[in-house]
């Protein structure tokens, strides 16, 4: 979500933590006009005290290894131990340009910096050390067949990229069999998260194109993701319904258009809508 000031994160964060959910979501982009997403959360960290705060998704690659796990346990002992951190590769070709960093090989960077995360939060090297023990809840997004395989060797859990719940099944049943696969006990954490705008006809338009803006570099494809706006209460619950159904631990709805009254509406329907979907 652009266009968000320090009065809004607080509102959010505060009025969250008060209400029916269970998390604080952020996204990473470093040439785009948002909030850097560790920062963020060490805001809301200090507003809050229950709510757990999770990363949806950083771009792991873009950083250095140390730096990202000494943020990161930074964050995990200002927050007294809420912080889930979802890590993945990233797309965006102008964010790795923009910090000198190599995009063709981020596949292996990025392997290499997960085995080396626990290193750092296990080790003595770089403090401080995070109040969850073995380091934040770790949880690795993408697609591809060697992010399962990361999930099931270095993860806790898996986070989906977004779409509907037939697309979150699909993947969440590889991330399963990788888990099993390399012999690990249960079973993944799943998380998965959607876009919303509610309200009038020009709140929804607002928020089709700040979709078509964000995913403008997947061509038209960022037609097929606008199509997927939740733009009604119906909608809502039906996502989060086949989300459940599908094995989702915990899904977040992030909001498409920067306003107090977007989660006004969102509140309302899963105290309501969403109790009531369920009598």
């Amino acid at each position: 979500m652009t266009d968000s000031d320090a009065d809004l994160t607080l509102e959010w964060a505060r009025r969250a933590e008060a209400g029916p959910f269970t998390s604080l979501g952020v996204f990473d982009r470093v040439t785009y006009d948002s909030l850097d997403p560790m920062g963020v959360l060490a805001v809301c960290a200090g507003a809050t005290e229950d709510i757990r705060l999770a990363t949806s998704i950083v771009a792991g690659p873009l950083r250095s290894t140390a730096m990202l796990a000494k943020k990161a346990a930074t964050l995990d002992v200002l927050s007294d131990g809420r912080l889930t951190l979802g890590l993945a590769l990233g797309a965006r070709k102008d964010d790795y340009e923009a910090v000198g960093a190599d995009y063709r090989g981020r596949g292996g960077r990025f392997t290499k910096q997960l085995d080396q995360l626990r290193e750092y939060w296990e080790g003595d090297e770089i403090g401080p050390s995070p109040v969850q023990e073995g380091g934040p809840e770790l949880l690795i997004g993408g697609s591809s067949d060697p992010t399962f395989k990361r999930v099931g060797r270095y993860g806790d859990g898996y986070i989906h990229g977004g779409g509907p719940p037939r697309a979150f099944a699909k993947d969440a049943e590889k991330a399963r069999s990788a888990w099993n696969e390399t012999g690990r006990p249960e079973n993944p954490t799943l998380w998965g998260h959607g876009y919303f705008a509610l309200g009038d006809d020009e709140t929804i338009e607002r928020g089709r194109e700040y979709l078509l803006d964000y995913y403008e570099f997947t061509g038209p494809f960022a037609e097929r993701i606008a199509e997927g706006l939740l733009t009604t209460p119906q909608e809502v619950v039906q996502f989060v319904r086949g989300y459940e159904e599908e094995g989702c631990d915990e899904l977040i709805l992030f909001p498409t258009v920067a306003e107090s009254e977007q989660y006004e509406r969102l509140e309302e329907i899963i105290e309501n809508e969403w109790s009531n979907a369920w009598l």
